[in-house]
């Protein structure tokens, strides 16, 4: 089956920047959905995702700033999720979005979250992958030990071979071949042709300042997301959303359902077949 294609398109943050998010098109008389990604990721997370959604509805896949093919930041210390969800609110102005879908990985559900206390009334449903309001510190230290460190492959196999070393714990049933396919996600040939990570390794530096883990309590806005179509995806060996954690969300919010990827880390790439029937489940209840 043929790609489903995509349009790049831009948008300004509200400190001048110019960001970027791939565009689907779809049925306009449907909700379209914003898909956010992880710390170190981009748009292209959600290429099976969006194809799948495509011609259906709309989906907006975005670049956070400092990722893929938006601006890196000129202050580093704005690299955090309060700042990202303004980001996201802009788009929602420039785009005339008045009622969306919000799928969010990791840093993105945390992004969703946000969003829920500033434009709650935008959101119709929500898809939070594999993150909650409380986050375990095994996690956390596991992140510390690649973000904003960097590196350089000569070609995509030493980049494939590098990521099925460094998290082939994540995904263990992975060919080479699939983690040849993830390396052009996350990675982007440089200007002196080598292949790197496609985000600006700064946005480590606000994250190593607050020990990785915000420094605020997140039920609030989580529990902001109540009321509405909502989906827990979890990978069943996360390092990151406890099963303790994953239950005492499914008993604060109210709407909140869940689904387990087997065999899979932190986080489900949401290609799963397990998350597509879930994610469809949960977009015919949002509209």
């Amino acid at each position: 089956m043929a790609s489903a294609a995509h349009e790049d398109r831009y948008w300004d943050s509200p400190d001048g920047l110019k960001l970027h998010y791939r565009h689907y098109d779809g049925d306009a008389a449907a909700l379209p959905v914003i898909c956010m990604p992880g710390l170190t990721r981009n748009a292209r997370d959600f290429e099976e995702l969006a194809e799948h959604l495509a011609g259906k509805r709309r989906v907006l896949c975005v670049d956070f700033r400092g990722r893929g093919d938006s601006e890196y930041a000129r202050d580093p210390m704005t690299y955090n999720p309060v700042v990202y969800a303004g980001d996201v609110a802009a788009l929602l102005d420039q785009a005339e979005i008045e009622r969306f879908v919000a799928i969010g990985t990791s840093l993105g559900g945390l992004v969703t979250s946000l969003l829920a206390t500033m434009h709650g009334g935008k959101i119709a449903g929500y898809v939070i992958n594999d993150i909650g309001p409380d986050i375990d510190p095994e996690g956390i230290e596991r992140i510390k030990t690649y973000v904003g460190v960097g590196g350089s492959y000569p070609t995509w196999m030493h980049a494939a071979r590098s990521l099925q070393e460094g998290h082939g714990e994540t995904f263990p049933d992975w060919s080479l071949e699939d983690w040849l396919a993830f390396a052009k996600k996350c990675m982007t040939v440089g200007g002196n042709g080598r292949i790197v990570f496609d985000y600006d390794m700064k946005i480590a530096e606000p994250f190593r300042q607050s020990d990785g883990a915000p420094d605020v309590d997140l039920w609030p806005a989580f529990e902001a997301l109540g009321g509405r179509p909502g989906l827990l995806v979890r990978g069943e060996q996360s390092d990151l959303l406890t099963p303790a954690t994953r239950d005492a969300m499914l008993a604060r919010i109210d709407g909140l359902e869940s689904v387990t990827v087997p065999r899979v880390g932190h986080a489900p790439t949401l290609a799963e077949p397990e998350a597509i029937a879930a994610i469809d489940a949960l977009l015919g209840k949002a509209g």
